[in-house]
């Protein structure tokens, strides 16, 4: 199913729709400021197991976390005062940051990681739907062959990512596409992995966010 938005007034009712479906365990499909991405609630164990199927092995695989605010990302992440002036500068925007999980997180989000990767992204379907919903987004990237990507450092190439919604449709698994209605294409092109686990950040995959 799709539902087909304008990006500049999106319908509340649509969004709504989207929030009922992510609370009762859906995964979702929307764009983003890189790629399509598929999402599911942090609080939904049952969207999870969704994507921990997708991916099939996810032992080394990095889950981003969608985040409306610097502030919803401190309740996720250890965050001291120079890796927030660092997030602030480049948020919201194409970059997820990897930093350590805070102690006990597994209880909020469903999983356990020592590290999470954590984004705030510049496009206003993802960014709507967080705004209405009262906690964060699990996501993962959505590619032709979903289980080729392991972790951040052995990604697919871009041509493996999708360009329209209606490509989608093809993933039993995702309940939801929400699509910019003057169907125009999604660049087909990944995000920038910056780790922030350290003093000095070190970029792990160079895509399209670029750090001044």
């Amino acid at each position: 199913m799709i539902d087909y938005v304008n990006i500049q007034n999106i319908d509340d009712r649509k969004i709504q729709k989207a929030i009922l479906l992510l609370n009762e365990g859906s995964i979702l499909a929307i764009p983003t400021d890189s790629n399509w991405s598929l999402v599911c609630s942090v609080k939904s164990k049952d969207g999870i197991a969704k994507l921990r199927k997708l991916k099939g092995n996810i032992s080394s695989y990095t889950f981003t976390i969608f985040c409306k605010s610097i502030s919803q990302i401190s309740e996720m992440v250890d965050l001291d005062k120079h890796h927030f002036k660092f997030i602030n500068k480049y948020t919201p925007g194409p970059f997820v940051f990897i930093l350590p999980a805070l102690k006990h997180i597994e209880k909020k989000i469903n999983i356990k990681r020592a590290t999470i990767g954590v984004r705030i992204p510049d496009n206003n379907i993802p960014l709507a739907i967080l705004k209405h919903l009262d906690h964060p987004l699990f996501g993962i990237t959505a590619t032709k062959n979903m289980t080729d990507i392991d972790c951040f450092g052995d990604y697919d190439a871009d041509e493996n990512l999708f360009e329209f919604g209606w490509e989608l449709e093809e993933i039993p698994e995702v309940d939801l596409i929400i699509d910019v209605e003057s169907g125009e294409p999604q660049p087909k092109v990944h995000s920038t992995v910056i780790n922030l686990i350290h003093d000095e950040p070190v970029i792990i995959r160079a895509g399209i966010g670029e750090l001044e």
